[in-house]
């Protein structure tokens, strides 16, 4: 699983370089697509192929559904790192995600997340002051 974070720029056709630590976690190619919280995710290609598994057994008579899908499957876009280890954000997904010059690449379980660098750190100190699940961190810690 890759972990870490890292500031990268990114240049004017929107391409970013992937640093060297997650490199090999995308090496057979990659899907890209909307995420939570108005950032992006980058999902290796085998990840996305579960992923889309899973997506087919939702039910299309479920409003909820289908609105899920609308939004995490129509923005997706597949690639593979350039000669220079670069990944290509198209337009429609850096405007989503409010990226301009600099995004953070963190690391998460099964996909890496591209922030925009105020929103990463507003939520990162929102998380610090009012963890969401306490609960389960004293599982993880105790």
């Amino acid at each position: 699983m890759p972990f870490g974070e890292y500031s990268y720029a990114m240049d004017d056709k929107g391409r970013v370089v992937l640093p060297p630590a997650f490199r090999p976690f995308v090496e057979e190619g990659w899907v890209l697509t909307r995420g939570m919280e108005t950032c992006l995710y980058l999902f290796p290609s085998a990840v996305w192929r579960h992923l889309e598994e899973q997506l087919v057994t939702l039910p299309l008579t479920d409003a909820p559904s289908r609105a899920f899908i609308r939004f995490f499957y129509s923005g997706a876009y597949k690639g593979r790192l350039d000669n220079q280890s670069r990944v290509s954000i198209p337009a429609n997904l850096r405007d989503f995600a409010g990226l301009e010059d600099e995004l953070i690449i963190a690391g998460a379980p099964n996909r890496l997340e591209l922030w925009q660098p105020k929103r990463w750190n507003d939520l990162l100190s929102e998380a610090s002051d009012h963890p969401p699940r306490p609960d389960l961190l004293a599982n993880l810690v105790a």
